[in-house]
């Protein structure tokens, strides 16, 4: 397998300057493990993340899918900022605790532009996982 054409260090830096609104330190968002077209990311609890019924919202479990996504997408492309979601698909599959919640996304494909992808969501004290995600990105023309 080859490398990640970018570092975690890499990917941290570019978040921070390209989508400071985003990531940043109150966010709760942080790279775990990045490889080549993988990447693990947390999400720190926080209560803002809550919704009636007293589980994470839905909302909060997409946003960190993406977010992973976007981290796989660049370890396998490069610092493209213009990578979009263009199809997300979400299926709960038990309530999270109240806890931070970890995304592994991985590629299944990499074309010249479009890249379809996974992710699996898991809750710090919850056994196998909460939510299961596919993805498509359109990856812009490469000049």
């Amino acid at each position: 397998m080859q490398p990640p054409r970018m570092s975690i260090a890499d990917l941290e830096t570019f978040l921070a300057t390209e989508f400071p609104q985003a990531f940043h330190p109150g966010s709760g968002l942080s790279l775990e493990d990045v490889r080549f077209g993988e990447g693990r990311v947390r999400l720190a609890f926080q209560d803002k993340f809550i919704r009636p019924g007293g589980t994470i919202s839905g909302p909060t479990m997409m946003m960190l899918a993406d977010f992973a996504f976007y981290v796989a997408v660049l370890s396998a492309i490069g610092p493209v900022a213009l990578a979009v979601t263009t199809n997300l698909n979400i299926n709960f599959l038990q309530k999270p605790l109240q806890t931070d919640l970890t995304a592994d996304a991985r590629m299944l494909k990499l074309g010249k532009r479009l890249a379809v992808m996974e992710c699996t969501i898991y809750s710090d004290g919850v056994e196998g996982p909460v939510a299961h995600v596919t993805s498509t990105y359109s990856i812009p023309p490469r000049t």
